[in-house]
């Protein structure tokens, strides 16, 4: 059976604090009065007392709460292996997969199986059979262990599809046939498990159920998932397992997996209120909040501000198009799947666009040009809708609509290696504002269908190679893994996690200009066809704000935070300073609130769950001396300060994307 493998470097240290480098958490209270000789104040006022005197409720509340360091260890990295690094971690997770059906078979006579396949960091399996709880698992899992501990041999068997499909039959497992169906190769190959259960399967296992370690595995969760993706198909049992090569890997993965919890962006988008997705208005439709969309405006603006410096000009184009566009740039010969169904307008047929690539090339249709235009770029951020199951839709990273950072040069073919220099140097200036500077670059050649004659699909992927070296980037060949259009470079961002996220992608297309009949007038005056590039550095700003989210665990950096400050009252009396200060912030550019109505202690802790990065705190003397009382999140409190300081502190901190 096909096998689902990602790839991902996972990391694990025993010290979180050492580890999540990127990862800004706040100082105990407990810490003031070493803060206090760091950051020396000439004015200690009355409420730097006051604070003092929130020290033991703040922090035991700080100390239990998820955004506090975790107290230091020493440095224990262990680097878990992947299933394309370690060909028997693979193995070992096939079995686990065959072992679990197993198991579950002698536990529950009726479950019919389906496919089991391994996964990114361990294996499931489908099975048809009655609703599984939490209790179940366990049970299935002291099964799986006997199975293991009696070393039973896999035994790999070829026989002939009749063979196959009569067995099959013998034992009454409907979903078996479909998959014998739907296997093309010759022979049917079948994995035993000692003589008391057998599945068609391609391989590879381990040698006998005694090379897995048990306690090296483990059952994680089950769901609900429909046959073959398809909701008019029955719903089955998906049990999840991880499986590593020792318990010192387990440990490590489940520590991985709790801090990933931790900074899942589903939750921590709840939490502080960024986004949301309602039923309401269907699944994998985003609902971008006010602070969630200050932070998209931030992206958008850093985007535009540097796309412009680099050439390109910006384009705004429709939603939709007709139907008629789609055929020419023929997404509805080898993408319709993807698409929304058409909508027809007075007798005309209509289509939500799927991609921003065809109105790109009818804008450099519309007039005639020169050999001395090129390069031509042009970058949009463009909404696009595409369909999805919705049992395939998760939180930003999988959606029905979303934007993408899309941008095309047109240019000559002499132009092409200095043009994916440019890009890179654009990709690496706009990645590293938001904190990525770990890459895995991948180089994909030309497949077996490919549009183009072999001259030009050399120089291209040449002038990809040249650049990448020019670059200094190291990459890897994907041989044959490019689109049938042109080759391409992938790009992928390492988060604060280890985990890699692909965002990044440069493709050279010749196919585009030859379908939409694009040319240039060369300086024979004869007529030439461009080449197109297309290339995406963030590849969808919804999708790209999950990976932010996780990356700093909600916990932004002072630029990108979207309430950089808070003003806080020690009473309402000092209400109406702490607005006049907040109107001063607003008016020199700094993004900030006013909070009251409870006392310090609890504004504080409120302040705190919302990662606020900085707090004004106000009382009766900051009034008197026109002052505020600072406290950063990541730097502990900063004592007594005018307000011009707090403004052009803050300000400075903002603009070179440090903290204060």
């Amino acid at each position: 059976m096909a096998a689902l493998s990602l790839s991902s470097s996972l990391f694990f240290t025993s010290s979180s604090s050492n580890q999540l480098k990127t990862t800004f958490s706040c100082f105990p209270i407990r810490q003031i009065s070493t803060l206090f000789l760091l950051y020396p104040s000439k004015n200690t006022s009355s409420t730097r007392n006051k604070l003092l005197r929130c020290r033991n409720s703040f922090s035991t509340h700080v100390s239990a709460s998820a955004d506090s360091p975790v107290a230091s260890a020493p440095d224990e990295k262990i680097v878990l292996p992947t299933n394309e690094s370690s060909d028997g971690l693979l193995r070992i997770r096939h079995t686990c997969a065959h072992v679990m059906a197993m198991a579950v078979q002698k536990l529950y006579p009726n479950a019919k199986v389906t496919i089991g396949p391994w996964i990114e960091n361990g294996f499931y399996y489908d099975f048809d059979m009655e609703p599984l709880t939490d209790r179940d698992l366990k049970r299935i899992k002291k099964e799986m262990d006997r199975i293991i501990s009696r070393n039973l041999p896999l035994v790999r068997e070829e026989v002939s599809r009749d063979e196959a499909q009569r067995r099959i039959m013998a034992i009454n497992e409907p979903y078996k046939i479909e998959i014998l169906l739907s296997i093309q190769e010759e022979p049917i190959t079948i994995y035993h498990i000692g003589n008391e259960w057998w599945d068609l399967c391609a391989g590879p296992h381990v040698e006998t159920t005694g090379k897995i370690n048990k306690k090296a595995v483990e059952l994680e969760s089950v769901a609900g998932a429909y046959w073959r993706g398809d909701v008019k198909k029955p719903m089955l049992q998906r049990i999840y397992g991880t499986a590593w090569e020792n318990e010192d890997q387990l440990k490590a993965y489940l520590h991985f997996k709790e801090e990933a919890k931790r900074r899942d962006h589903r939750r921590i988008g709840q939490d502080l209120d960024l986004f949301s997705i309602q039923d309401e208005a269907g699944g994998g439709l985003v609902f971008w909040h006010p602070k969630g969309a200050m932070i998209r405006h931030i992206i958008e603006d850093t985007w535009k501000k540097i796309h412009m410096e680099r050439g390109y000009d910006l384009l705004y184009t429709p939603h939709v198009a007709k139907a008629d566009l789609w055929k020419i740039s023929g997404h509805l010969d080898f993408y319709k799947e993807n698409m929304f169904d058409q909508m027809e307008i007075e007798e005309e047929l209509f289509q939500l666009r799927p991609m921003n690539c065809p109105y790109h090339v009818l804008v450099y249709k519309r007039q005639l040009h020169s050999y001395r235009d090129f390069p031509i770029r042009v970058a949009e951020l463009g909404t696009v809708y595409r369909y999805e199951l919705s049992g395939a839709l998760h939180g930003l990273f999988r959606v029905r609509g979303f934007t993408q950072d899309d941008a095309h040069i047109f240019c000559l073919e002499d132009q092409i290696k200095d043009e994916i220099r440019g890009v890179l140097d654009l990709t690496e200036e706009i990645l590293q504002q938001f904190g990525f500077d770990k890459y895995e670059v991948n180089l994909s050649t030309r497949p077996e269908k490919a549009v183009g004659d072999d001259e030009i699909w050399e120089k291209a992927t040449s002038a990809l190679k040249d650049a990448l070296e020019d670059k200094g980037w190291s990459y890897q060949i994907d041989d044959g893994g490019g689109a049938f259009y042109g080759p391409k470079i992938d790009l992928k961002i390492e988060d604060a996690l280890g985990r890699k996220w692909q965002c990044s992608t440069i493709q050279v297309d010749f196919n585009l200009p030859q379908r939409f009949d694009i040319t240039y007038v060369d300086s024979n005056q004869e007529r030439k066809r461009p080449i197109m590039i297309h290339r995406a550095v963030l590849g969808s700003l919804e999708r790209f704000f999950g990976v932010l989210i996780e990356n700093y665990a909600g916990d932004f950096p002072l630029w990108l935070s979207p309430i950089q400050a808070r003003v806080l009252p020690v009473t309402d009396v000092q209400l109406q300073y702490c607005n006049e200060v907040s109107k001063k912030l607003k008016a020199s550019g700094i993004r900030v609130e006013v909070c009251s109505g409870e006392r310090l202690p609890k504004l504080i802790r409120n302040a705190e769950k919302q990662k606020i990065p900085l707090m004004a705190v106000v009382g009766s003397k900051e009034v008197e001396t026109q002052s505020v009382t600072v406290r950063s999140r990541f730097a502990g409190e900063l004592g007594n300060m005018s307000i011009d300081e707090f403004i052009s502190r803050t300000k400075t901190a903002s603009e070179n994307h440090t903290f204060l």
